[in-house]
């Protein structure tokens, strides 16, 4: 059997830091599956490596509190950059952290962001071929929530 050529190792290459404007949650209630949660997105903004773009209003972040200790994230908005083109983002996230800590988060209480883990997975859309690459991609972040606002740094995996 002959040997395989090595394997590329992943890299992390910087995409952007997104500030995200929030509302005020919307409780569903305690369902079968936890406690169902949809956070208004209201606007923002991203800063990439010579480019920029504001998060348009109008998305929304599902988050589902499955037990005290972690939450499940899925937001989904639009960015539209200083060029005028359109991006659709789709965030997967995870949040865990003490008890104590997630449910002051709940309540929209300050939290110091280095006591919880938040790492996600967003994904693009885009109709702008100058753009089409950031859909064949993959890309991780890390956030922190803070009252109203998300803070978000996006990496692609190279």
């Amino acid at each position: 059997m002959s040997a395989l050529p090595p394997l590329p190792e992943p890299r992390l290459q910087f995409f952007a830091d997104l500030r995200v404007q929030v509302g005020a949650p919307q409780e569903v209630g305690h369902t079968v599956h936890g406690l169902r949660r949809l956070i208004p997105i209201t606007g923002g903004t991203a800063t990439g490596d010579g480019w920029t773009a504001r998060v348009l209003p109008g998305g929304a972040d599902f988050q589902l509190v499955v037990n005290d200790r972690l939450a499940e994230l899925d937001a989904r908005y639009v960015l539209e950059t200083d060029g005028g083109d359109l991006i659709y983002v789709q965030n997967r996230a995870v949040r865990s952290g003490p008890p104590q800590l997630i449910a002051r988060l709940v309540r929209g209480e300050p939290v110091d962001p280095a006591q919880i883990y938040f790492r996600c997975s967003p994904s693009f859309e885009t109709a702008s071929p100058a753009l089409a690459w950031i859909a064949e991609r993959m890309f991780v972040g890390a956030g922190a929530r803070y009252p109203d606002t998300v803070a978000m740094r996006f990496f692609e995996l190279d």
